[in-house]
């Protein structure tokens, strides 16, 4: 599959959540700016001439020279991957992240300095092309408030280019960890923009295939920030998806729906899965599958065996508990569409008979704990999803349907 060689011109207007927490804990989650310096952990994101720290302490003008030069050789040849007509419009800012086969970039337009963010693509691999076929599919065909837009496309015999409207208003879990208050309306408020999003893709006849926090932005940090439904590289067109689908395992296994795990064909459904375990994840920092038994944990999945247990639900109201349990069916002909999950009662009235206490202190203790916990054991099972199996993903047991319930 090809990504086409065509340029697209549209009006203006970012692995596992388990990944984002480590990074928020250990050390902020800013853009690596090219003017300012960053340390993270002991680590270096790509630094365009910046000083390294442990060079400051010792006052060596001769080894900052030093390491300037090389840093300045490797500014060089990241910039030379950029095509010169993506240069001479952009001008080059910052790495934002990186994927399997992609690098995001801040960049800023010559002329009107606007900001935006460039995808780059790797194309030269077929699994490359194939992500990069999938996304653009997608991308070209929407326009919606609450889903990324495309901007524009450069495209090269090895890699795409993807101009797209920027978000810098942070993570889904960034704003709530942020934030010194958060409260069950403040659950809805987020979620409805996030299902608004999502069913107007499924109108479309799009599964997105990995929606997770990591892939919920807001626009601009500002209390009003609308939330955009980002990452269309493992996005189907498809209806029923089967044959494709199923030799590949995609998603983080964290949000995997039963039919994914049971390598079973799926439909859309999958995504109101995984919306029930972000729902989940948003009210309480905690997964609701979640075992460092491989086995138990696809097990958990299959049978829908999770609680809601420990804070801080007791103080989670039982209407927004049937809003995730109506999510989390096993069955997906059981499960709420995205329609019907923008009209529940709980999404609804934003939550108007909920009890408005504090939840932030014991999510953020939860996402921390869960971090602690990834942190100092084998890999996590959220890893990074993608069209490669994980080595996690090939011990999925070869489970019949059981259909269970929730404990």
């Amino acid at each position: 599959m090809g990504c086409g060689n065509s340029k697209v011109l549209t009006n203006s207007s970012k692995n596992g959540y388990v990944s984002f927490v480590k990074s928020f804990v250990i050390c902020s989650n800013k853009e690596s700016e090219i003017e300012k310096p960053r340390k993270c952990n002991g680590k270096r994101n790509i630094s365009w001439g910046d000083h390294d720290g442990s060079i400051q302490s010792t006052g060596s003008i001769r080894q900052l020279t030093i390491n300037d030069g090389q840093r300045q050789r490797k500014v060089e040849k990241y910039r030379a991957k950029f095509d010169s007509r993506v240069t001479a419009r952009y001008d080059i800012k910052a790495l934002i992240g990186r994927g399997s086969f992609s690098h995001v970039v801040r960049v800023e337009h010559r002329s009107t300095r606007q900001p935006f963010a460039i995808k780059m693509m790797e194309v030269e691999a077929p699994e490359g092309r194939q992500v990069c076929a999938s996304e653009l599919a997608v991308l070209r065909r929407v326009r919606h408030a609450n889903v990324v837009q495309l901007v524009e496309v450069f495209q090269t015999a090895q890699r795409v280019y993807m101009v797209l409207e920027l978000a810098t208003g942070g993570q889904l879990l960034d704003r709530v960890v942020a934030r010194g208050h958060f409260t069950e309306r403040h659950a809805t408020r987020a979620l409805q923009m996030a299902l608004a999003g999502v069913a107007y893709l499924h109108a479309l006849g799009i599964t997105h295939r990995n929606l997770k926090p990591d892939n919920l932005l807001y626009y601009h940090p500002g209390p009003e920030a609308r939330l955009l439904v980002t990452d269309f590289g493992l996005a189907s067109s498809g209806g029923v998806i089967a044959d494709w689908a199923l030799r590949t395992t995609c998603a983080t296994p964290e949000y995997m729906a039963p039919e994914v795990v049971l390598r079973r064909p799926y439909t859309c459904a999958v995504d109101m899965w995984a919306m029930g375990v972000i729902s989940y994840i948003l009210l309480s920092g905690s997964v609701p599958f979640g075992d460092e038994s491989r086995p138990r944990f696809y097990r958990a999945i299959v049978t829908g065996r999770y609680s809601f247990q420990g804070e801080p639900w007791p103080s989670v109201s039982n209407l927004a508990k049937d809003f995730i349990e109506c999510l989390l069916a096993s069955d997906p002909s059981s499960r709420m569409t995205a329609a019907q999950a923008l009209s529940h009662r709980w999404v609804v009235t934003m939550a108007a008979g909920s009890s408005v206490k504090n939840l932030q202190r014991s999510i953020s203790q939860n996402l921390r704990r869960r971090a602690s916990r990834a942190s100092s054991c084998s890999p996590s099972l959220a890893g990074s999803g993608g069209l490669h199996r994980t080595p996690a993903e090939r011990e999925m047991p070869q489970l019949e349907g059981d259909q269970g319930r929730r404990q």
